[in-house]
């Protein structure tokens, strides 16, 4: 009878925890449900809803390393594998934007799929630059919305770059995202 009423009580807190964070996610509490899925993932890692909000929450965060594991289990049903694709596609922009900030890499070779985040389009914005001198900064006018414009550059924090991005929209700063 213990083991009945204990195991209720574990699907029944399991089902809580899906629920509070689709809860958080549908407020905007991004930050607070990537870290609720972090802290989590070891007792839901074959739940893919739960996989799929937590990487969503921590994309919308800009927790984007966060991403990789997730991406890698994401496989069993297509919408999964949608998710698990869009996600690894940001993941390689990150990374190859941060090479190529830091080490000079050329990316207009790169004919690669995009998404709609943030990242992807300052990526394929910075991409259509070609070999160029490093610069402190950049700004890249939105094609579809001249009024907003996004500034790309380096920070750097405890000896490691970051690559920040900050949204502006008629010269008022929107949002700033930076990527460790």
């Amino acid at each position: 009878m213990r083991m009945l009423i204990l195991l209720f009580l574990v699907i029944n807190a399991y089902a809580d925890l899906k629920q509070d964070m689709f809860n958080l996610y549908q407020n905007k509490k991004f930050e607070e449900v990537c870290n609720l899925g972090f802290d989590n993932f070891g007792n839901n890692s074959k739940d893919e809803e739960f996989l799929s909000l937590y990487a969503f929450a921590c994309l919308n965060s800009d927790f984007i390393d966060r991403l990789a594991i997730p991406t890698a289990i994401l496989k069993f049903s297509k919408e999964s594998r949608a998710n698990a694709a869009y996600f690894s596609i940001i993941v390689m922009q990150k990374k190859l934007l941060y090479h190529a900030l830091i080490d000079g890499y050329d990316l207009s070779s790169f004919n690669l799929p995009t998404t709609d985040y943030v990242l992807s389009k300052v990526f394929d914005l910075y991409s259509k630059l070609g070999k160029h001198e490093s610069r402190a900064f950049y700004l890249f006018e939105n094609p579809d919305d001249k009024k907003l414009i996004y500034k790309l550059y380096l920070s750097q924090s405890d000896g490691i770059s970051k690559i920040v991005i900050e949204e502006f929209y008629d010269t008022i700063i929107v949002k700033r995202h930076v990527y460790r």
